[in-house]
């Protein structure tokens, strides 16, 4: 096919596939003359990839095509190829705050590493010292702790608690795919697609709550 009916097919304007193909997020089409190219549907199943990770996964064209590029390396573990999505999909945190920091909010970032650490290791979890979410969690506390909303920074257990149960399920889930080659993509997908999936579901899961709790309580006020 050409690269308009590529477009047709996958929904994606032309000059955004040609975008992607000169960023090396799409392979190029097969020459047929000097300006014309044909395209398979492994072009057709690439394009969809991108398209989910970068409007779904919100991964910038940076994080996708690190992401992809694993993807396509040859002898790549699955635990090293899963190890580039979970980097890519984890915005990485500043090392101070912005204008610097003071004495105190150094002690709290120390603090907040300290927490993270205790957390891992109490909980026997195996993770890299550089995980770049460690970092990530780390400066949520220091958020937490810097608007005076430590009561917050008291969830982490649970918040800990339900990611493992949720962490096991997804890489079993996982595992059972039947085809190597699309064990490794599932597995990427999953972790790009289902932090999305994830918050969906917590916003919906909140409003739920929320409404039990509040517009119960007016209710019975009311009347």
């Amino acid at each position: 096919m050409r690269i308009g009916e590529l477009s047709s097919r996958t929904g994606v304007p032309v000059p955004t596939i040609k975008y992607y193909l000169r960023e090396g997020l799409l392979p190029a089409g097969e020459l047929t003359s000097p300006n014309q190219a044909q395209y398979g549907e492994a072009h057709v199943h690439r394009l969809k990839l991108v398209r989910a990770m970068i409007d779904v996964g919100r991964l910038s064209i940076a994080s996708a095509r690190d992401v992809l590029t694993a993807l396509d390396t040859p002898g790549g573990s699955l635990h090293d190829t899963l190890g580039v999505a979970l980097t890519a999909v984890t915005a990485p945190m500043p090392a101070t705050l912005p204008g610097g920091e003071s004495a105190t909010e150094s002690a709290v970032r120390e603090q907040a590493e300290g927490a993270v650490e205790e957390l891992v290791g109490r909980l026997g979890w195996q993770v890299k010292p550089e995980s770049p979410a460690r970092q990530a969690l780390a400066q949520v506390i220091v958020t937490f702790r810097t608007l005076g909303q430590g009561e917050l920074v008291g969830l982490l257990d649970d918040y800990a608690v339900a990611a493992e149960r949720l962490a096991a399920a997804e890489v079993a889930a996982v595992a059972t795919h039947p085809d190597p080659d699309g064990l490794v993509e599932s597995a990427v997908i999953g972790t790009v697609l289902g932090d999305a999936a994830l918050a969906a579901l917590r916003r919906l899961a909140q409003e739920d709550a929320s409404h039990r709790l509040f517009a119960t309580q007016q209710s019975a006020v009311g009347s």
